[in-house]
């Protein structure tokens, strides 16, 4: 069977909040946050939540905490401050909390995203991981790297039909001991 093969299995819906981090984008022009809101949406899985909050480690902290703690969220998607400018802080505040960082992520992000900005890619700290049975995905802020985020990585792991596997199905199975 083909990889993304998804023909023999149903749709399962997912969960999921989008946080942008921005000390400059408000709802108006949060371009990144809506592209992955309606990415989600035409996907078919559910928005439970979307906020816009600056570049500060302990509200980033806080907010994604919060989610995590909430049995309604099965999945967290932020998108800004993976950089590495003195405000860029997404990785710090978001890392402490992962009980499992998805090593994968973050190589697979920036090896498809050389095709598109080259060597800058390196610039991105893009990460991913598990905390408290919630998968957290942390994207850049930019439209484009959203959108290669979700199209080429994101939506085929979360779509329960893509084979060989995916994480969706693993969700039962996050806090098992």
């Amino acid at each position: 069977m083909a990889h993304d093969d998804n023909t023999n299995r149903e749709f399962i819906p997912l969960n999921i909040a989008v946080l942008t981090i921005s000390d400059t984008r408000t709802d108006a022009t949060d371009k990144s946050g809506a592209l992955l809101k309606e990415r989600l949406e035409t996907a078919g899985h559910t928005p439970v939540g979307k906020e816009i909050i600056p570049d500060d480690v302990y509200r980033i902290r806080a907010t994604v905490a919060a989610w995590i703690a909430d049995p309604k969220v099965q999945v967290v998607i932020t998108t800004g401050g993976t950089g590495v400018t003195g405000r860029d802080g997404t990785p710090e505040a978001v890392i402490p909390l992962l009980d499992k960082v998805i090593d994968g992520f973050g190589e697979m992000f920036r090896s498809l995203s050389w095709k598109d900005i080259g060597a800058s890619t390196m610039q991105s700290r893009s990460v991913a991981g598990v905390a408290n049975g919630t998968y957290v995905f942390c994207l850049p802020g930019s439209t484009g790297a959203c959108a290669t985020g979700w199209d080429e990585l994101i939506e085929k792991q979360l779509d329960y039909r893509t084979l060989p596997c995916n994480l969706a199905e693993l969700l039962p199975r996050l806090t098992e001991t």
